[in-house]
């Protein structure tokens, strides 16, 4: 279950950045990230009621209002970082949270045995070169590189924090509820204060227009996200955290494969042997 539940949590989020990446071209980043997660927040408030999750309220709440507060932060830092670039390094470096959880299951006394330590090992060693790594050319600025590992430790905290937030399917759905109002909350402030500041909510093209025409796809990047935390929960409770992490970083794969399928993007070298490390690191942590 734990390994099901955690590729499942990989696709959903390789999917979701995907998506929010495509949507970035065209809307300003955002108003993507509250525009997509005050939609996600509204279908969960949906589930909540009609499955009695308010009875599951508890202090694990506290876990998912962390979650909800660091979550945008992380991302707009993540944004930032790939605006300054080079993208060829700065994606690669996102993705070692993994490192936040798979250090916190080995200091609660989980040791994965010989083959799945291997499997750890050979996947992030493939999650990261998925990412492309860019080993010349432009140089990196320092700033790029401190928010990339901000980033990159906010995702791992939040994977980490959801995944106590609750124990169980109907506390879960509220967690997640909860997780999303902080960030619609903390994000819509960000975004007044930025327009405030005299940047555009909306796109100067076609401006409201565009994100009605875009909703259905925020829509997706919203639920896509959520489902990924969810089903990451339950794959931590399920399982050794090690192998649900890891198993769970594989998003950049998917990314790169969609945006190769969909947009025709052609992988790099260093970007194809990352998926095939990355898929016999899934299989060395599934026999495991």
């Amino acid at each position: 279950m734990t390994a099901l539940f955690a590729l499942a949590t990989s696709l959903l989020w390789g999917l979701a950045d995907f998506g929010g990446g495509v949507l970035t071209r065209r809307l300003p980043a955002l108003t993507v990230v509250v525009v997509s997660q005050a939609v996600a927040a509204v279908v969960l408030g949906v589930l909540v009621i009609a499955t009695g999750g308010w009875s599951e309220a508890d202090g694990r709440l506290w876990f998912a209002v962390a979650a909800g507060a660091v979550g945008p932060v992380v991302i707009l830092s993540f944004y930032k970082a790939l605006a300054l670039g080079p993208m060829g390094v700065v994606s690669p470096l996102g993705s070692l949270g993994v490192a936040v959880p798979v250090s916190i299951g080995l200091a609660v006394g989980e040791r994965p045995g010989l083959l799945q330590g291997a499997g750890v090992a050979v996947a992030v060693a493939g999650i990261v070169m998925a990412g492309g790594p860019q080993l010349r050319g432009a140089p990196v600025q320092r700033q790029a590189v401190l928010l990339t590992l901000f980033a990159a430790f906010g995702f791992g905290a939040v994977m980490s924090l959801i995944a106590e937030a609750s124990t169980t399917v109907t506390g879960l759905f509220l967690s997640l509820f909860v997780q999303r109002v902080v960030s619609v909350a903390i994000g819509g402030a960000a975004l007044y204060v930025s327009v405030l500041r005299g940047a555009r909510a909306l796109p100067e093209e076609g401006g409201a227009a565009v994100v009605a025409a875009a909703l259905p796809a925020l829509t997706f990047v919203g639920l896509a996200d959520v489902a990924a935390n969810g089903s990451y929960a339950i794959a931590a409770q399920h399982g050794p955290v090690t192998v649900a992490a890891v198993l769970a970083s594989l998003y950049p794969v998917v990314t790169a494969l969609a945006a190769r399928g969909i947009l025709g993007e052609r992988l790099r070298g260093v970007q194809a042997a990352g998926a095939g490390l990355a898929l016999l690191g899934t299989v060395l942590l599934a026999t495991g």
